[in-house]
């Protein structure tokens, strides 16, 4: 920041990007709730670019609202001198998100790991699995998701360095882990300086939702929502439309659902699209919004938004007394979740179930239930045919070490050989969601 402060009259196009330097490294670190405000703050007074820039678009974003901002967005993006997440992966994983793009943020994940792991970079690998577990969890492959965060952490303990927080924090709202959340919530809190970051909350508010404790979930995303953060205010609308409906809050559900609408209609995916029907069913109880949501992510590789749809209909329609429509979409919620280990949701679907009169069976536990993170993460490697000298280079740990977590790993999952991991079926990601 003081670079870019002492740039901006001799050497303006520098200290623009001193400027944006400063906001990628606050994202990567997890601090970004001060410093966007400050960044923005500091880059008004900047002489303007000869061309529209990431910068003038974020500007633009924070002065002028989502519509006008969002084919700066885009445009930055998708540069013509190469992809942002080239230069800036933090930065552009933020703004798909924001743009409601997740195929974007999954190739950016996909180019994190695969640049990562080909440099060795210690900072772009952490953020490279972090963006992996985090594009994961959305895709509802929880497996995935917890390798990746276990890979992190260990090239964190190679460096010396704590784990990044953000996807652990988030992954743990997903799973439904109340006590774990709240811990890496007021982690956050503290090494953040400052209650301000809408990512957190907006894990909190899916947390709290997800166990049917809507007042908590309602507090939650007001927090993500009510300071305008530059990244991640649009993921936590839906949440804050269900946690006003629920807790008879019907005026602030439908500000809520006029501002998601905004960002999603002019985002034009299937996803925000989706998202909005089911939110928009919530306020207006209307039939045609929750089929219009099942339909519309029917086909989309997103397990936990699927869910969500088939939830929230089922909801409706055992209200209603219509309990064979109920139990078919009760029934896909469940099974929806509890694939995607969204433990607090898949109960929430269960009760559901047992008040419409059906009894839910107990699945087997999934391989990620049995297995201690890093055995998780040097499973699926091996399943995925690396030797043990290559796990132990990935996870910077010894051959040893490796070995002793294989002859555990066969023990828990009741298998013999490599093959017989290989064709372990907790162990295989979906064709649909290794994208």
């Amino acid at each position: 920041m003081s670079a870019a402060r002492r740039l901006a009259e001799p050497a303006p196009e520098q200290a623009r990007d001193c400027f944006l330097d400063a906001l990628e490294m606050s994202l990567v670190v997890g601090r970004a709730g001060g410093v966007v405000d400050e960044v923005l703050t500091a880059a008004r007074t900047a002489p303007p670019p000869r061309e529209p820039d990431l910068l003038a678009a974020l500007l633009t974003l924070t002065e002028d609202g989502y519509r006008t901002a969002l084919p700066l967005l885009r445009t930055a993006l998708h540069a013509e001198g190469g992809p942002l997440w080239s230069r800036r992966p933090a930065l552009a994983s933020m703004i798909s998100t924001e743009l409601w793009d997740l195929d974007t943020h999954f190739a950016i994940a996909e180019w994190l790991v695969k640049t990562g792991r080909e440099s060795g970079s210690p900072p772009l690998l952490r953020l490279a699995f972090s963006q992996q577990a985090m594009a994961a969890a959305l895709t509802g492959d929880l497996g995935q998701a917890l390798a990746a965060t276990a890979e992190e952490a260990a090239v964190a303990d190679a460096v010396g360095e704590p784990p990044l927080l953000h996807h652990r924090l988030h992954l743990a709202a997903v799973r439904g882990r109340r006590e774990e959340t709240l811990d890496l919530l007021a982690l956050g809190t503290t090494a953040t300086g400052t209650e301000q970051v809408a990512s957190l909350h907006w894990s909190a508010a899916v947390l709290h939702n997800g166990l049917a404790d809507h007042p908590a979930a309602l507090a939650a995303a007001r927090r993500a929502t009510e300071h305008g953060d530059l990244f991640l205010t649009g993921a936590a609308l839906p949440e804050l439309v269900e946690a006003a409906v629920k807790c008879h809050e019907p005026a602030e559900a439908a500000r809520a659902l006029d501002a998601l609408t905004e960002r999603t209609q002019a985002a034009g995916t299937a996803l925000g699209h989706g998202v909005t029907a089911y939110a928009r069913g919530l306020v207006t109880g209307e039939e045609d919004d929750y089929r219009e949501a099942v339909d519309c992510l029917a086909n989309a590789p997103l397990r936990p938004y699927q869910a969500r749809a088939h939830l929230l209909y089922g909801e409706w329609l055992r209200r209603r007394g219509r309990r064979k429509d109920c139990l078919h979409e009760l029934r896909t919620a469940h099974d929806l979740f509890a694939a995607a280990g969204a433990e607090a949701f898949a109960a929430r679907a269960e009760e559901q179930l047992r008040a419409a009169g059906h009894r839910v069976g107990r699945p087997l536990a999934p391989a990620h239930d049995q297995l201690t993170m890093q055995q998780l993460a040097v499973a699926r490697l091996v399943a995925a045919g690396a030797t043990s000298n290559e796990v132990a280079t990935q996870l910077f740990i010894s051959k040893r070490t490796v070995d002793a977590h294989l002859r555990a790993i066969f023990q828990k999952l009741g298998v013999i050989s490599r093959r017989q991991l290989r064709d372990h079926p907790g162990l295989r990601r979906d064709d649909d969601h290794a994208r």
